[in-house]
């Protein structure tokens, strides 16, 4: 076992997870690095936000009895590709641990107060450096606030099981403000109105979870609340679900439409703060509530008891800064020359390349990652290299020319055909090809869409199941797969907890 090679692999989503737990053992030693001990099934989590699950069933451990992986509980802050080192910050006690994350967490230090704070953590013992002879970089992305006023501050996301956990909790606590006798009707119609910014399809599946949480069960505990509580969904483009074909789209927004869900396209949201709107004016005991204004340019100021923001990804700010300049390159570049007989010149600096739009990490269709010469006058014969032990996948890294989705499924797909081809030893024999295997979205009350990789689609009831069925098979651990089913059958038969921790 001493032979083995270490893949350090950074971040413990879809594809971090996935190569840790397909690597062979006994060639392999898997060390992961994320600041979350878990990994999160995020398909699970508008369910377990309104009580349909609990939070548990939506993670898996990445320390198991069942997997031979090492663990750190850290943040990657600096990459030396030459010594094969990474610099890792502590975050065992990390306060944002399970929450999305819209900025860098040194956002606003110059570069010299962070160089002196890196001091001052490695006098602590809070920075330590790990080797590693494969890379894996998964870190995935942040959520996209557009620069939005008082989005970071003030909405809820939906991208960790701590978010799924406010949402909760902010959701009852609207439920319950709205019910005592001090609270007027105007106050109750806004605690009780829920924004949804974003189409796509965690917006939709959330508000869908929401609608069967008011109409199913608390319509039986707060009846008299429910002519007052509205979801509204909001968005930039001119259609919600884009993944979608025109058909199934158009029937989700009619279905929407009769369950009394608003969709407002090409709505463009400008800020949202904390307190009622400025022209409502209302007595001191409507005060003692939080509520929110959203500003939307179509209509105004409204006031709402939550807003949950769900407009897709901004990169990670380590791809943007610590994967950038390569301060020395390493001696096992592969150059990809104008010529075959080109040597790797000598003193050319070198620089990852990124995606001009999105700010991704570009790699070759084996996963690995592109560099480029920092300056290309001092390099004529090299135009690219490759570094054939530091791979990105996941939402942080793309093939060049292609366009495959920002999803778990392409995420996935690329984590288990590296480690399919780690194991053999064979990364050179064949390119990664995505298979499209369908998409799918829950729209409320036993119905959803499925559109097939193949074209073919369904709606409804059928759809449904196979959207329960593929959650089910697609959740990793054996006790998951036995406790979501149940959980659905018990609250089901006994309605969903509300209790508020």
């Amino acid at each position: 076992m001493v032979d083995r090679e270490r893949v350090v692999i950074l971040g413990s989503g879809w594809a971090g997870f996935t190569v840790a737990r397909t690597l062979d053992s006994s060639k392999y030693q898997a060390v992961v690095v994320s600041p979350r001990s878990y990994f999160a099934f995020t398909p699970l989590l508008a369910s377990t936000a309104v009580g349909t699950l609990e939070f548990r069933t939506a993670l898996e451990p990445i320390r198991s009895r069942r997997t031979k992986v090492d663990f750190f509980q850290g943040w990657a802050d600096d990459v030396d590709f030459k010594n094969k080192t990474i610099t890792i910050e502590q975050a065992v006690d990390d306060p944002t641990q399970g929450m999305a994350l819209t900025t860098d967490r040194h956002a606003g230090e110059t570069k010299e107060q962070r160089e002196i704070e890196k001091k001052k953590s490695a006098e602590k013992g809070r920075l330590f450096d790990l080797t590693y002879d494969k890379l894996v970089v998964t870190v995935g992305c942040y959520s996209q606030t557009f620069g939005t006023p008082g989005v970071k501050e003030h909405a809820f996301f939906l991208k960790d099981v701590g978010d799924a956990r406010k949402i909760r909790n902010r959701l009852l606590a609207c439920f319950e403000g709205a019910a005592l006798p001090t609270t007027s009707d105007e106050m109750r119609r806004q605690l009780l109105s829920f924004a949804v910014v974003g189409g796509g399809p965690t917006g939709i599946e959330f508000s869908a979870e929401l609608h069967d949480l008011i109409n199913e069960d608390l319509a039986k505990i707060y009846p008299e609340l429910i002519p007052f509580s509205k979801i509204t969904v909001y968005d930039v483009a001119e259609k919600v679900l884009p993944m979608f074909d025109e058909k199934l789209a158009s029937y989700a927004t009619q279905k929407f439409k009769r369950e009394g869900i608003d969709i407002k396209t090409s709505h463009h949201v400008e800020e949202l703060r904390l307190g009622a709107p400025a022209e409502r004016t209302g007595s001191e005991d409507e005060n003692d509530y939080h509520l929110y204004t959203l500003k939307v340019k179509e209509e105004g100021e409204l006031g709402v008891g939550m807003c949950v923001w769900s407009t897709g990804l901004m990169q990670n700010p380590f791809v943007a800064h610590a994967l950038s300049d390569v301060r020395e390159a390493p001696p096992n570049l592969r150059l990809l020359a104008t010529s075959p007989s080109a040597n790797m010149p000598p003193d050319v600096k070198w620089a990852v390349k990124k995606d001009a739009r999105s700010g991704s990490i570009i790699t070759d269709d084996r996963l690995r990652v592109k560099l480029i010469p920092s300056d290309p006058s001092s390099s004529p014969s090299a135009t690219e290299a490759i570094h054939p032990d530091v791979f990105a996948l996941g939402d942080c890294g793309i093939i060049e020319s292609t366009t495959y989705p920002a999803t778990a499924q392409v995420a996935s797909q690329k984590a288990l055909w590296l480690a399919t081809h780690l194991n053999k030893r064979d990364v050179e024999a064949s390119a990664f090809t995505y298979k499209n295997l369908g998409t799918l979205a829950y729209i409320g009350n036993w119905n959803a869409l499925f559109q097939g990789g193949g074209g073919g689609r369904l709606q409804g009831y059928l759809a449904w199941i196979i959207w329960r069925g593929a959650y089910i098979t697609r959740t990793v651990s054996w006790r998951n797969k036995i406790l979501v089913p149940i959980y659905w059958v018990v609250n089901w038969i006994f309605g969903r907890d509300i209790s508020r921790f």
